[in-house]
């Protein structure tokens, strides 16, 4: 397979994987219960968040903690990824109501959740199939 057509169907599938995750979006309310059952699950319910909401200003980050508000805000663009990785995003933020920087107690507190590799991994592979040239879809005859 050329380079070219690699990169095609990689685009070809992320967008089928997008349009079937895309059908289990959350609204900010079952974001927000999502984040208290994380919190109950893997940090003893220590996390408290006071607000959860999806924004579409984030285009460079995944996800933003304001820990002296109790605010959490995820880009839009976890819209119709993986459960697993949206839970990771969710955790992370959550991590930050506890711990505000990225030192190791920090880390130590995701070590929790058994899909931090994988959901790091499939994030990274988002960003490195958009920064992938675009190539023009093969015209059908």
């Amino acid at each position: 397979m050329s380079e070219a057509e690699e990169r095609r169907w990689v685009g070809v599938m992320l967008d089928k994987l997008a349009a079937q995750e895309s059908r289990r979006t959350l609204g900010d309310a079952e974001l927000t219960e999502r984040a208290e059952r994380l919190s109950e699950q893997f940090f003893d319910g220590r996390a408290r968040p006071r607000s959860v909401r999806w924004v579409t200003n984030q285009n460079t980050r995944w996800g933003s903690c304001t820990p002296a508000e109790g605010s959490i805000r995820l880009s839009h663009r976890l819209q119709g990824m993986p459960e697993y990785v949206v839970d990771y995003v969710l955790l992370h933020e959550l991590a930050h109501l506890l711990v505000p920087g990225h030192g190791p107690r920090f880390w130590e507190l995701l070590e929790a959740y058994p899909r931090t590799e994988r959901a790091r991994g499939y994030l990274e592979g988002v960003v490195a199939a958009e920064r992938l040239p675009k190539v023009p879809a093969a015209r059908e005859e």
